[in-house]
């Protein structure tokens, strides 16, 4: 059978070859040598699983019929036995949708053969698990039952009670092979046991039962379960698991391999929406979620969270952010775990460090604000990492806190730009939880299950959450960063309907959407400040370190004092620098309560200068040293005069500085040099490199590489096929073949569960042959019974030197 596959794939053309490398480009990664190398990679348990992951419910029924049905298949009668699992009767649509399906396995070279001879590809019958919701065959099933088991089977089968001679278990897959003979036996047993079958006929096949392995015969069963063993109706595979053979299921599910089968994915139900709202709407999303990010830096920069032992944000530290940015705690924790992937934050130190940001954040933040969500939104597409499982417990029972090591998931990424494709699929809909899973569900079947159901689900919240999606449904900008359009978030992809296939991209779908920053606010006699809409980033942040943040909503108020005030003086400002910010970024005269306000703050800051005594404190102005002296919540500084305009202290500046300013001063601190140092809020930083960022997701060669791979192995196999052929080892021995044809014989004699001669090379590089029954082949390992040693070892493939069949 690889003998024939690889003579198939060589006589396929090269624009065939490169449709196969271009759908599996895993198999030219390295380029093979020949096609035989190209053959055996192409039938690898590996290769193998990979493509069969990437088939919907309908090319992956075609596959299993193939596989279940004996011998090569005609084209015809596969027609004939998929149609029977229709729910009516068959049409031109299924009738053309089938021919593009085996066409399109052809060229992922997962079946092959002409229209009159389909067969499945070598390794595709192994890899496949319960083909159809089938148990294995007979042969199989019944592989480990001694000689005298499978004798006094197949007695009770045929009725022959004088004896059934050297009955193996071929003889008892031929009889189960008989429809005439399973009707029968089905008919001996009771309404109990044929319930029982019908529990197992659709899948799962197999079961759990006490004593499976017990020896019952016809004559003497008592129990249903009994009544199925002694007629080989079941299958016992373990001390407490039972199987129901294949034959035996086809025959009770009337030859059908499939009950229920549809060639097109089931309709996506959900809610009309309109695009250019949803555009809006995620827009809108979009930006807030670039300012929630930006405002989570700038706040780390000057008070940074600590990093817990184990790794990760403490559970406080996520409540405070969440505080902070004035969102949930999920969202918090979104925001926290994006700006990760993005290499914004990082931790700092190895040991009792903190989460700052890092210097890509100062990068980040000058870029406009399409192209900052740009860089969030593909870090949060590609990151292998999943916020949304923040605050569950692992099966250890312990906690998953933001930024832990142990959020990340391989699938995350796959999952996420699955469901985003399954939305740009069907515009302007927003489609329901179900719907989006069950449309997944048959487009990859082989990845179903509860962990990929939640993925889902995450995915479809923090899309809306991050603004790649609107009211639901995909929003253009989304649609853009999707690795089938684009590749990379913010690169070039086709335009949508009416674009005139002009390339643009998701940075420039977004950019007219956004809102207008705004470079002024409204000042108040109150000493507060209304931004009306969001404001320009350099404003913002003067404003942050100016003002304190009083509401926030459709306008942000921010309030001025003496506190705020101050620390912008500490930060390098004076007086006159704000008042000419306020005058300049305000539509209304500067409000004379304000214009007081600094003034006064700026008059009374720096007239008392702290340095290192440990501390001082020096002051032009001896009677406000006086003042000092003589404040009784002074007593704890031990302070002492050294001067009339100095005072000596033990306590150290920071903590000298910020108890004046308790008592009501307001001190300025001072270099050894004497000169005020100037306080900046926003300079921590971590030179750490962030862990959460994903490497780009690998999406197939270029044109002129698959070209180029396909010339290489023809070439190659040419040479190949010019060498002389290989002759049989001389008496006394080793055996010796090629690698490609050592794993192909291995994997045959796994499936049929024969015995085979090798050459191994001991770890002395002693060359030995042995005799073994391989039973699997794993990790560059092959287990089997070992005849020579009577023992089961696992043996190196590399090791291995060659194969012979056993004479």
């Amino acid at each position: 059978m690889s003998t024939e596959f690889t003579e198939w794939l060589r006589g396929r053309s090269d624009d065939r070859l490169r449709a196969l490398v271009s759908v599996r480009p895993e198999l030219i990664t390295p380029v093979p040598a020949h096609l035989e190398g190209l053959a055996g990679r192409a039938s690898s348990p590996s290769a193998v699983g990979r493509a069969l992951d990437r088939l919907d419910r309908f090319t992956l029924a075609v596959v299993e019929t193939l596989a279940v049905l004996p011998g090569p298949v005609a084209y015809r009668s596969l027609r004939a036995q998929m149609a029977r699992a229709l729910p009516g009767p068959a049409d031109p649509a299924f009738q053309s949708a089938l021919k593009e399906t085996v066409e399109r396995l052809r060229t992922m070279a997962l079946i092959y053969g002409p229209d009159r001879a389909l067969a499945p590809a070598p390794g595709v019958r192994e890899v496949l698990d319960a083909p159809g919701g089938l148990g294995p065959p007979a042969v199989e099933a019944f592989r480990h039952h001694p000689a005298e088991r499978l004798a006094e089977l197949v007695q009770d089968v045929t009725g022959d009670t004088e004896g059934a001679g050297s009955a193996t278990k071929e003889t008892l897959a031929a009889l189960l092979a008989d429809g005439e003979i399973v009707g029968r036996l089905i008919e001996e047993v009771s309404p109990q046991a044929r319930s029982a079958l019908n529990e197992l006929v659709w899948g799962p096949a197999s079961g759990r039962v006490p004593n499976a392995r017990r020896e019952v015969r016809a004559a003497t069963a008592q129990s249903p379960i009994e009544q199925l063993l002694s007629r080989a109706l079941l299958a016992a595979t373990g001390e407490e698991t039972v199987v129901l053979p294949r034959e035996v299921a086809l025959f009770l599910r009337g030859g059908r391999v499939h009950r229920d089968l549809s060639p097109f994915p089931p309709a996506t139900e959900g809610t009309e929406r309109d695009r250019r709202l949803a555009d809006r709407t995620a827009a809108g999303q979009a930006f807030t979620f670039t300012r929630a990010v930006e405002e989570l830096c700038e706040r780390w920069s000057v008070d940074p969270p600590g990093v817990l032992r184990s790794g990760g944000l403490a559970v406080r530290d996520l409540k405070r952010t969440a505080g902070l940015l004035d969102l949930p705690e999920w969202v918090a924790g979104l925001v926290v775990e994006v700006s990760y992937a993005a290499g914004l934050i990082a931790a700092g130190g190895t040991v009792d460090g903190d989460w700052m940001p890092t210097p890509v954040y100062d990068g980040w933040r000058v870029k406009s604000t399409e192209d900052r969500w740009v860089v969030l939104a593909t870090a949060w597409l590609t990151m292998d990492r999943v916020p949304g499982v923040i605050g569950e417990r692992d099966e250890r029972d312990r906690l998953l806190n933001a930024l832990h090591p142990d959020l990340r998931r391989p699938a995350a990424a796959e999952v996420r730009a699955t469901t985003l494709g399954m939305l740009a699929s069907t515009p302007g809909v927003a489609p329901t939880l179900d719907a989006v899973r069950e449309r997944l569900a048959w487009e990859q079947p082989r990845r179903r299950g509860g962990h990929r159901d939640q993925l889902v689900e995450f995915t479809l919240r923090e899309a809306e959450q991050i603004g790649v999606t609107g009211l639901g449904a995909l929003a253009a900008h989304g649609r853009a960063l999707l690795p089938d359009s684009s590749g990379a978030g913010g690169s070039a992809v086709p335009a949508g309907p009416g674009g005139g296939g002009r390339p643009v991209s998701a940075a420039h779908l977004l950019l007219p959407l956004l809102p207008e920053p705004l470079d002024h606010v409204l000042l108040q006699a109150d000493l507060t400040a209304v931004a009306p809409g969001p404001l320009t980033g350099d404003l913002r942040r003067w404003l942050a370190m100016a003002a304190e943040v009083e509401s926030t909503g459709g306008a942000t108020v921010y309030r001025f004092d003496e506190r705020s005030i101050r620390r912008a003086l500490d930060a390098g400002q004076g007086a006159d620098e704000l008042l000419a910010m306020l005058e300049r970024h305000s539509t209304t005269p500067v409000p004379q309560p304000l214009s007081y306000l600094v003034t006064d703050v700026a008059r009374r800051h720096g007239r008392m200068r702290v340095g290192t005594a440990s501390a001082y404190v020096r002051c032009d102005d001896p009677s406000l040293l006086d003042e000092v002296m003589a404040d009784k919540r002074a007593i704890p500084l031990r302070l002492r005069r050294l001067a009339p305009t100095v005072i000596a202290s033990k306590s150290s500046r920071p903590a000298l500085v910020d108890s004046l300013r308790a008592m009501g001063y307001a001190p300025a601190a001072e270099s050894l040099d004497g000169d005020v140092i100037i306080t900046q809020l926003d300079v921590r930083r971590t030179e750490g490199t962030s862990a959460g960022r994903s490497p780009v997701t690998f999406s197939g060669h270029e044109a002129d590489v698959v070209a180029a791979a396909v010339r290489a192995v023809r070439a190659g196999d040419a040479a190949h096929q010019a060498r002389r052929a290989p002759v049989a080892a001389p008496g006394g021995q080793v055996p010796r073949s090629p690698a490609t044809a050592t794993i192909t014989a291995l994997r045959e004699a796994i499936r049929q569960g024969s015995q085979v001669w090798i050459g191994y090379l001991d770890s002395q590089g002693n060359a030995t042959s042995r005799i073994l029954e391989p039973a699997r082949m794993e990790g560059g390992y092959l287990t089997a019974y070992d005849e020579t040693r009577a023992a089961v070892h696992r043996f190196a493939l590399h090791r291995i030197t060659g194969i012979a069949d056993i004479v």
